[in-house]
């Protein structure tokens, strides 16, 4: 008898909870959750460790920027995929295991590759800081979002500051070399170049293309194979770490160039670059998307740089705190229009993001069908004084443009 009962009353609760279901749906019951919570994937160890850790900043000042302008709690779960793409799978997998409700990185393109394919056999969105590898977002991909330039895009914006750059200085190299990292964004990068050079009328050709491991510690034979065409500059793709062994054995070879210039890619503006060189680093050029220095939001973001650390910079880290803050912003504001964190929801809410008060260079953040932003912009980013300096469009210009570099000039 008491078995009857306690069965019936069993049943009752379960007809109740049935109902409660039906009347609440399932994103709704998941929009009671108060907070959201952010996988943050970056490769803080390894070759790009420098890198990763300067994209952290931005992560790390974002929930207290975004609090005070959207009134949205935000809890960060980082992860280090230590310059390793296998690794960058797993921890992707272990942040959705944990409880991400999306996730964000992670710098490199062969892990958010990696991650993107994650993210879509989870259906948990994932929104891209930095990376221009094309295919990723031309996979037909539901759940994963870039707000940073394909490398198309990257290099016929830093082609054309090239051209800008010869006319400003009144310079017209012939000849240049082409030496890139051979990973995916290299690759991606080189096909782009291949691919536009013939399309934009620059003054140059090229010569030589080079292709090296970004993890190289000794580029001799590169170096030496490039300087052997006697080019009047180099164009390069590269990374932090090859940046700086390629400028030092560039001094070493007594290579006479008239200057490095870079169509889109990290490396020579990183505070590390600036720390390891010095001098050395001086006038080399990076053609690179970049934050507006008088947009409300890069101020405000600026603020809580130096409250995070007094002695740092924004223009050490631009590019990398910039995206990152802008790929937490993204999610942020869609968790506060959807009020939701169920991932369908979640993820409808991205595709119909429409930021105008951004940070970045650019048009509004925007996705187009396949979840890509279109119209970020790049400036001419030179090293003046041991430090990133923008040096074209003449409209945001700080100073002006140095070609070639003074050692050129001296010899």
């Amino acid at each position: 008898m008491i078995e009857k009962i306690q069965r019936r009353r069993f049943n009752k609760i379960l007809i109740a909870a049935g109902a409660a279901t039906a009347l609440a749906p399932f994103n709704i019951i998941r929009a009671q959750a108060a907070k959201l919570k952010v996988g943050v994937l970056l490769p803080k160890s390894g070759f790009q460790g420098l890198i990763g850790q300067s994209c952290q900043k931005g992560a790390d000042l974002a929930p207290a920027v975004i609090k005070e302008t959207l009134d949205v709690d935000i809890e960060l779960m980082n992860a280090d995929t230590e310059t390793n793409v296998d690794t960058a799978r797993t921890r992707a997998e272990r942040l959705i295991q944990d409880g991400a409700h999306c996730l964000v990185g992670p710098f490199d393109s062969g892990a958010a590759a990696a991650i993107a394919q994650v993210a879509e056999q989870r259906g948990v969105p994932f929104v891209i800081n930095i990376a221009a590898a094309p295919q990723i977002t031309e996979q037909g991909y539901k759940f994963v979002f870039r707000n940073f330039p394909v490398a198309s895009e990257l290099v016929r914006n830093g082609l054309a500051l090239i051209n800008d750059l010869f006319q400003a200085t009144r310079t017209a190299p012939r000849t240049a070399v082409f030496m890139h990292v051979n990973d995916t964004f290299g690759q991606a990068n080189a096909k782009a170049v291949d691919a536009l050079l013939p399309q934009v009328n620059v003054p140059f050709k090229v010569v030589e293309s080079i292709a090296y491991d970004p993890a190289a510690r000794d580029l001799t034979v590169e170096v030496s194979k490039a300087k052997a065409t006697k080019a009047d500059f180099l164009l390069l793709v590269c990374r932090l770490n090859d940046a700086i062994a390629l400028r030092r054995e560039i001094v070493k070879q007594r290579w006479n160039i008239m200057g490095i210039i870079s169509p889109g890619s990290p490396g020579m503006y990183e505070n590390q670059f600036y720390r390891t060189l010095g001098k050395l680093s001086e006038h080399c050029i990076s053609n690179v998307p970049w934050y507006d220095p008088k947009a409300a939001l890069t101020k405000q973001v600026e603020t809580a740089l130096k409250k995070q650390d007094p002695k740092d910079q924004l223009r050490f880290h631009a590019l990398n705190v910039g995206y990152t803050f802008e790929a937490i912003l993204v999610v942020a504001d869609a968790f506060k229009r959807a009020k939701s964190t169920q991932p369908r929801v979640l993820t409808d809410a991205i595709g119909q993001t429409e930021i105008k008060n951004r940070m970045m260079l650019g048009g509004p953040i925007k996705f187009n069908a396949k979840g890509q932003v279109e119209g970020n912009r790049s400036a001419c980013i030179q090293n003046q004084g041991q430090r990133p300096v923008v040096v074209l469009p003449a409209a945001a210009a700080e100073a002006k443009p140095v070609f070639p570099w003074t050692e050129y000039r001296k010899s």
